[in-house]
Parts: structure tokens; sequence; C-alpha cells
């Protein structure tokens, strides 16, 4: 049974995945967020690893000036100019460029240090596809499991994500935006996690329709939960054809997880 880190962009069923293993014996978390409409199975999130990477990002996404501080001109400002940039919380939609330097700190290092301890862990989170560099050092026998779904299927789900909740509908981000989020994200994977440790990438319906689970059991040498995967979950449609940059990156992911569109 090996660890394993689960990352993917959010609303792509990274859900799903973690929780046909949340029966299998892992550590995934002392504090899970509670289900809610668009996940009502479960997050199979973290909250300290989510603080973790949330902190990871803030320097690399900040979404106000650091010289402002807190007061009626700052609030005004933030629901005005700044909110195309996610705060605290919602890093889950940063778009960071590959290359650009993250830093950890003493602190940081030792709370990741704090969670591994709890053996055997599978740890779920969005930005996992950008912060992974920095959990690297401390992790031992961890595998990797990248999942993904259509990009234009992923977009509209995000966007539906924003309406729904209050904290997220403020925020300046469209469709195209939810896109670039997407990219920005498997790009990171694809180009740069990918060469390193074992991984393993599932396509959404790959899950949905059990064809994975004894590739993913064999792969952490588990036995998934089968009956867990509910296709009456699956609500989102394609809003449209993705920009050909876009969909080269879905068609190399496809390929990773030996995908035919076609076959569906």
């Amino acid at each position: 049974m090996y660890n394993c880190l689960i990352m993917g962009s959010g609303r792509s069923g990274t859900s799903m995945v973690a929780g046909t293993l949340a029966r299998a014996g892992y550590f995934m978390g002392a504090q899970l967020y509670e289900p809610r409409a668009s996940n009502p199975k479960g997050f199979y999130e973290d909250v300290e690893v989510n603080a973790i990477n949330e902190e990871i990002l803030a320097s690399v996404t900040p979404w106000v000036p650091p010289s402002f501080r807190p007061g009626p001109v700052y609030s005004s400002l933030r629901r005005t100019l700044f909110r195309g940039k996610p705060g605290a919380g919602e890093r889950w939609l940063s778009q960071v460029r590959p290359g650009v330097p993250m830093r950890s700190t003493p602190e940081i290092d030792a709370r990741i240090q704090r969670l591994i301890q709890n053996k055997v862990y599978c740890l779920k989170d969005p930005r996992f596809c950008y912060t992974l560099p920095l959990w690297r050092p401390w992790l031992e026998q961890t595998r990797f499991i990248c999942v993904f779904r259509e990009p234009t299927i992923t977009a509209a789900s995000m966007m539906s994500e924003l309406r729904a909740v209050p904290k997220l509908a403020s925020l300046k981000l469209g469709y195209a935006d939810c896109l670039q989020i997407w990219q920005l994200m498997y790009s990171h994977v694809l180009d740069i996690h990918r060469h390193l440790g074992e991984w393993l990438f599932l396509h959404y319906d790959q899950v949905l329709h059990g064809t994975a689970l004894d590739t993913l059991g064999t792969f952490l040498d588990v036995a998934p939960d089968w009956t867990f995967p509910d296709p009456l979950l699956q609500r989102t449609q394609p809003r449209c054809e993705a920009p050909e940059s876009i969909d080269r990156v879905y068609k190399q992911l496809c390929a990773q997880a030996k995908y035919n569109q076609e076959l569906r």
C-alpha cells in the first residue's frame, strides 16, 4: 500500500477518485471539509493541507498590493478592482505560470512533516498541481495521481461553483479564465512534475465507469471502492470546443491515461 497525492484542477473528478480510496485505510486528514451540493459525497480535502498550499501560493498570487490595510476603502477596492485574483481559501482558482518560483519556510516544512507522519496517507488538493515541488523533499514511498476531465466541462463546472458559493460569487473570473486555470494546472503537471516519481493519469470517465479502478488498485496496492462513483452526479455538459492550445494539453493527458475519446 503506497502513500499517494491526488491532484488535478478543481471540478475534474479528484473527489471521486479520493472517495474510491476512502475505505482503504488511508489517513486523508484530521479535518476534512463537509460535503455540499456541488460535492454531495464529500471533497476528501483536509483543512491543514489546503492551508499549507494556500500559504505557499499567497506569495505568488497576491490579490492586493501589500501596502493596503483593512478599512472601508480597502473593502471597496477588494470588491471592484482585485477580485480577478483569488483570496484566502480560493487559490484553487489561481493562475500560476510554469517557472514562477515558489518558496517554503521552516514553519511550512514543519507542518508538512507533521502531516505525513500519519502513514499511510492519501492527500488530495488541486493546489498540488502548483505546490508539489515544495512537498517532495518530505515524501516517502509516495505515488502521484493526476485526474482530469474535458476542459470545457471542467470550466463550465467551475463557473457553476463560482455562481453557487457566496464567497466566490464576487470573483471577476469568466469562462475563458477557467479554461486558463485548467491549462496552467495541467501544464505544470505535464511539463514539470510527471518526470519525477511514479504517476497515474486518470480520465474522469475511466473512473466513473470503473474501467480504471483495477489499474488504480494495482498502482497503489489497495482495493478501491467500486460502488463510490455515481453516474447521476455527472451533471455538467460541454459548453463549446476548446481552443487549440488547450485541446493540445487535453490530448497529452488522454495519451498519458491511455484514454481513447473515440471509444466513449
